[in-house]
């Protein structure tokens, strides 16, 4: 074993399981960016990559990739170095995924959102060395100074690179980077580095949603990373003519495994819009997308006069994140689009629908898992006493893709998994056996206090405990917030000093605090008390009762 994987702070796989996922094809002894290599040696001319400024083939973007790889390599990134990208959707981000890779080194995918809080959190726990950052000139926030900031305030990080930069920009352009390379050259750079890569190696560092306080970090490892697309790919019937979008953020597991990994391992062409509801649909009518994913956050696209144009050559909506509203379901029907659900995470288990599976199955579950390798039990919350189908309970699973662990948590990881392995989800869930004895979930809430903002997770308890920071506020009980557009906004409740606070109020305290702008509160009320459960516990249920009757009832006040 090599780098990261003789890492004490990264939890193995039992080494027999990972002997048999090798025997059996589960696991690949090659690393992922050759696998890569190979899709694009076998669909060289066919589109990889669109977006809404150009297009790039598979033989150009391995080309330029290798060349890129090979300047990051001679500049001094070694393998396991760990790499921060915030980066939107766009060729410029498929460059430099698989450039870093072929480095190999460890893409670290945080997001475009995420400021000194989240991201300084991260780049000391993983001991980041760089920085890609988007240079779009006229951006709302300037990613550029800001990764700057943190490299004073973080020791490890000492390359800085940029995407879509002025020229004239004093920064270290991707564009610019190996463009003098020789070709062959590059190509036995990289050759030679990922010789050294083992299967057990950290291929890609994934963050999750930041459940319990700050994001915690999950290693995806070569063996399994790449194959955990391609059978995503495979279950959706994906080929060599598939023409996917993924209009979600990128770099998020699902945007990486669910789109540009399952579209590049079997050929298709990926179309990368910005998560911009005109945009993205009028781009994918033009490219006549056949398969597409969209989160519960864009389940309005769904509904708007603008989908029809983008659903004329729709094959395949694979729907995720929340239940789907019946009305949801029939409108990608009846432009004759097969709908499917799926519930994953960025530790690993997928669950799909299949597309041959009958209507009520695909629209009232979210499929058994996306291969026969995965387990899963519903056990008793609190304990690893299985229960009966049919019985809702905490959804856990293990399996050849879903980590053994978080990076560098063993006190988390303690309670995150059973005794046997399992991971813990915190997602409520119940089995639907079918007549053929086939083994159907249904999400049906959660355990961990989290708001699903549109797809982003955002932890309850962490923004209290910033919350209670300001001067003004005794106590805060943060609760999601019902919306017709995200799915769920974020509702605080404050107990305070008796100064007035509102909703500005609190966002300039996150702001100055560096945390994301997702996270900040939408809604702020102010109360004399927090309600209790009766062992002293803030009654969440019933704060998400109040602020659910008062928008029922259109009795809020804006603030």
């Amino acid at each position: 074993m090599t780098g990261r994987s003789a890492d004490p702070r990264v939890v193995r796989y039992d080494e027999k399981r990972v002997e048999r996922y090798l025997r059996s094809g589960a696991w690949s002894d090659v690393p992922t960016a050759e696998r890569f290599h190979q899709a694009a040696v076998r669909h060289g001319d066919r589109t990889a990559v669109v977006d809404q400024h150009g297009s790039i083939t598979y033989a150009e973007l391995d080309l330029r990739t290798d060349q890129v790889a090979a300047a990051l390599v001679e500049g001094g990134l070694a393998p396991g170095d760990p790499v921060l990208f915030q980066l939107g959707n766009s060729i410029a981000t498929v460059v430099a995924w698989y450039a870093v890779l072929k480095a190999g080194a460890v893409p670290v995918a945080t997001l475009a959102g995420h400021r000194s809080h989240e991201i300084g959190h991260v780049a000391r726990q993983v001991g980041a060395v760089g920085h890609l950052v988007d240079a779009t000139p006229g951006a709302k926030f300037d990613l550029v100074a800001f990764a700057r900031e943190q490299a004073e305030l973080t020791p490890s990080l000492r390359y800085l690179w940029t995407v879509h930069g002025a020229e004239r920009d004093a920064t270290r352009r991707l564009e610019d980077l190996g463009t003098g390379i020789d070709p062959a050259t590059a190509r036995r750079v990289v050759e030679g580095v990922q010789a050294g890569l083992d299967p057990r190696d950290i291929a890609v560092f994934q963050l999750s949603g930041g459940t319990t306080g700050s994001p915690k970090i999950i290693p995806r490892l070569h063996g399994e990373y790449w194959n955990n697309g391609l059978a995503w790919g495979l279950a959706l019937g994906r080929t060599e003519s598939t023409v996917a979008a993924h209009a979600a953020p990128l770099l998020h597991n699902a945007g990486v495994s669910c789109g540009l990994h399952a579209t590049h391992a079997l050929g298709g062409c990926l179309v990368l819009p910005p998560p911009v509801k005109d945009v993205a649909l009028a781009l994918m009518a033009a490219h006549q997308v056949d398969d597409t994913l969209f989160g519960h956050g864009m389940f309005g696209w769904i509904l708007s006069e603008e989908y029809e144009a983008a659903a004329a050559h729709l094959r395949t909506v694979v729907l995720a994140g929340a239940k789907v509203p019946p009305e949801v379901f029939a409108r990608v029907e009846s432009f004759g689009a097969r709908a499917a659900q799926t519930f994953g995470m960025g530790e690993g288990l997928f669950t799909l629908t299949p597309l041959t599976a009958p209507r009520e199955l695909r629209a009232t579950t979210v499929g058994p898992p996306l291969t026969a390798d995965d387990e899963f039990r519903v056990l008793d919350p609190g304990s690893e006493r299985e229960l009966p189908d049919g019985e809702i309970g905490e959804l856990a699973c293990r399996g050849w893709y879903t980590i053994p662990g978080y990076f560098d948590a063993p006190e988390h990881n303690s309670r995150a998994f059973t005794s046997d392995g399992f991971y813990r989800t915190g997602d409520l869930a119940a089995v639907t056996v079918t007549a053929d004895g086939s083994r159907y979930l249904s999400i049906e809430g959660r355990i961990k206090d989290i708001v699903n903002r549109g797809g982003e997770k955002i932890n309850a308890e962490e923004l209290e405990q910033l919350l209670h920071r300001h001067d003004a506020v005794l106590e805060a009980a943060v609760v999601a917030m019902p919306d017709p557009v995200l799915g769920e906004r974020v509702c605080a409740y404050v107990v305070t000093t008796g100064a007035p606070l509102d909703v500005p109020a609190l966002r300039r305290h996150l702001e100055s605090l560096g945390v994301a702008k997702y996270k900040w509160p939408e809604r702020v009320e102010v109360v004399g008390g927090l309600p209790r459960t009766q062992v002293g516990k803030v009654d969440k249920r019933a704060l998400r009762d109040d602020i659910g009757a008062k928008l029922s009832a259109g009795t809020l006040s804006s603030r």
